[in-house]
């Protein structure tokens, strides 16, 4: 009986078992980005990576999206099925001169998601929830692999399962997903997984946060 109360609440709870939008119309990449940096990810349940990395200084824009597959322009329907190749993304805009990549990376590997986690993001399962680090350069690569060495030495008592791949295009998901943590408080997943997650960033990382996110 625990087992099957398990199972409810980890559907109830369930990044992917949120309801589709009526208005399934996709977001825009925002523009006038001349001058700032990129970095992509994909870390578990896009809700969640999106408002951690939304709190950092030097952070513009966190698009969620779709990364990491093959096929082009793919639905939320699609990828939640986990029958696609891609995974649920973020793509940061970000000041250079303000937050290093290096930065970014702690953030991700340390503040995020659990980079040990294989096909799956706490209650969500599924190779959509894969861990991604997408690189740009051979700078950023490096950079990737320098930390997952340093965390698997230091951090991780289990191997990082973070793939290390080159980045190709990054899809906008459905204007709905966009800044979903602070529009839909109420939500089930967002109480459950969502917010503590955020929290716990928050109290970890208080050096990186904007000033509005500041206790």
């Amino acid at each position: 009986m625990r087992f099957l109360f398990f199972l409810t609440f980890s559907f109830l709870v369930s990044c992917s078992t949120a309801q589709y939008e009526k208005d399934e119309s996709f977001a825009e990449l925002p523009k006038n980005t001349e001058n700032l940096s990129i970095a992509t990810f994909a870390g578990g349940c896009f809700w969640c990576t999106e408002a951690v990395f939304e709190r950092v200084e030097g952070v513009k824009y966190v698009i969620s999206g779709y990364s990491g597959g093959e096929g082009a322009n793919p639905t939320y329907r699609e990828v939640s099925t986990g029958t696609t190749t891609h995974a649920e993304a973020i793509q940061i805009y970000y000041d250079a001169d303000v937050v290093s990549f290096e930065t970014l990376l702690e953030v991700f590997f340390l503040g995020a998601h659990d980079p040990t986690q294989v096909n799956r993001q706490g209650p969500d399962r599924g190779p959509q929830y894969r861990s991604i680090a997408f690189y740009r350069n051979d700078r950023e690569k490096k950079a990737i692999q320098s930390k997952i060495e340093e965390l698997e030495n230091s951090k991780f008592d289990k191997p990082i399962a973070t793939q290390v791949v080159e980045f190709k295009v990054f899809y906008p998901a459905e204007k709905y997903h966009q800044d979903y943590y602070p529009a839909n408080q109420g939500n089930g997943y967002v109480q459950q997984v969502s917010k503590p997650k955020v929290e716990k960033f928050e109290k970890s990382f208080p050096q990186l946060l904007k000033d509005e996110y500041k206790k």
